[in-house]
């Protein structure tokens, strides 16, 4: 398999309400989308968004690292998936969010080619039967806001379906921030709840945090501490929490999965395909983590469109289990650019969804146009 030219595509699509964490407010999704034309004509299309406080990159540093993987790639013979990840090390270092990128168009390309979906050719590439449709995927929703909106939408959220929530904490008082979990936790008894700090508390409020009566209820926590602390850090809030911590931004790869599996400092991890450099780095980490009996979390950063939650939904059909739910973020853009956007049905995404082989969506090229990011332009390679 040969690409014989690709178009990447800045964009900007304006979220359906702002996203207010812990350390910046979010109004529209920064995501770039490429899409690479192999010797056949077949389209394969990517996407990886922008990411300061979890990748570093920002808009320009995404184009300019994605720009100069697909120009080295241009006339080299992709052969098996196993190898894409060797092939982008030879010649680029480091920039996981460029890399799952292009992974995601050459596996787009390379299951069109197989005539199957991306989520099958995962499965038979993890060892998993293939003979049974995969279980469904349940799909977290953030609530934030004013407490009364957040009671308001988890209400209406529930009477959907959805059953696994994430309360964003940290912008707060750690006194109005327990109260809201407190309030929150009793309104969704039963379901999986949990909070995401964003590294917002240090370790002695985290400890607090996690030894309150108010947040007992809670099924984990989420990168409660900063990711630079030192393990030590990590450990001891680990061993004071009656809660599961969960790690985001502390886990980019196998490489620190297997520091804090080795430090016993942590319940579970949440997997990005911009954080691990693509899908097929992002099974072998999570069958690390089912190896080692923790937890995951799949996620897309918000806001990724449906392409992004389509291979990342392809990873959890892969594992078969996620427990700690899908954080699919294309629900909080105020519209998507495929046809056939991912849904929600009945608070979970299925298989059923990703039918066509590839990636199993297609973006559509003049939606895409329309919401290229002010002062940019697409890039022709």
């Amino acid at each position: 398999m040969k690409i014989q030219r690709a178009e990447i595509y800045p964009l900007s699509i304006p979220l359906v309400e702002p996203i207010k964490m812990s350390r910046e407010l979010i109004v529209d999704a920064k995501t770039v989308l490429l899409c690479l034309t192999d010797e056949q004509g077949r389209q394969g299309w990517g996407e990886a968004s922008v990411a300061p406080l979890m990748t570093g990159e920002t808009l320009d540093s995404l184009l300019a690292s994605i720009k100069y993987l697909v120009e080295e790639s241009l006339g080299l013979d992709w052969g098996s998936p196993d190898r894409f990840a060797e092939m982008f090390n030879r010649v680029l270092y480091s920039n996981a969010s460029a890399k799952s990128c292009l992974e995601m168009a050459l596996l787009d390309l390379y299951t069109q080619e197989a005539s199957i979906p991306l989520w099958q050719y995962l499965r038979g590439a993890n060892a998993a039967s293939d003979e049974t449709a995969p279980v469904v995927i349940p799909l977290l929703r953030m609530l934030g806001g004013s407490l009364d909106k957040e009671l308001s939408d988890a209400k209406a959220l529930r009477e959907l379906g959805f059953r696994h929530w994430k309360i964003k904490i940290g912008s707060l008082s750690l006194e109005q921030d327990l109260h809201r979990v407190k309030v929150l936790c009793e309104l969704l008894d039963g379901d999986t709840v949990s909070v995401d700090a964003n590294c917002a508390l240090n370790l002695a409020d985290a400890i607090l945090f996690c030894e309150s009566e108010e947040a007992a209820r809670l099924t984990f926590v989420e990168q409660l501490i900063p990711a630079d602390l030192p393990m030590d850090d990590f450990i001891e809030l680990k061993k004071r929490s009656a809660i599961p911590i969960g790690l985001d931004e502390s886990i980019h790869g196998i490489k620190e999965l297997k520091q804090f599996i080795e430090a016993k400092a942590f319940s579970g991890a949440s997997l990005k395909l911009i954080k691990t450099g693509g899908v097929i780095p992002a099974l072998a980490c999570a069958n690390l983590l089912k190896r080692n009996k923790l937890e995951l979390n799949l996620a897309c950063k918000v806001a990724e469109t449906s392409l992004s939650a389509a291979a990342t939904a392809s990873l959890g059909f892969a594992i078969g289990s996620v427990a700690w739910g899908f954080s699919m973020s294309n629900q909080y853009l105020q519209f998507d650019i495929c046809d056939e956007p991912l849904i929600a049905i009945n608070g979970y995404v299925e298989s059923s969804q990703l039918a066509h082989s590839g990636v199993g969506v297609t973006p559509n090229i003049n939606r895409v146009k329309e919401v290229i990011a002010k002062g940019y332009s697409a890039i022709q390679c």
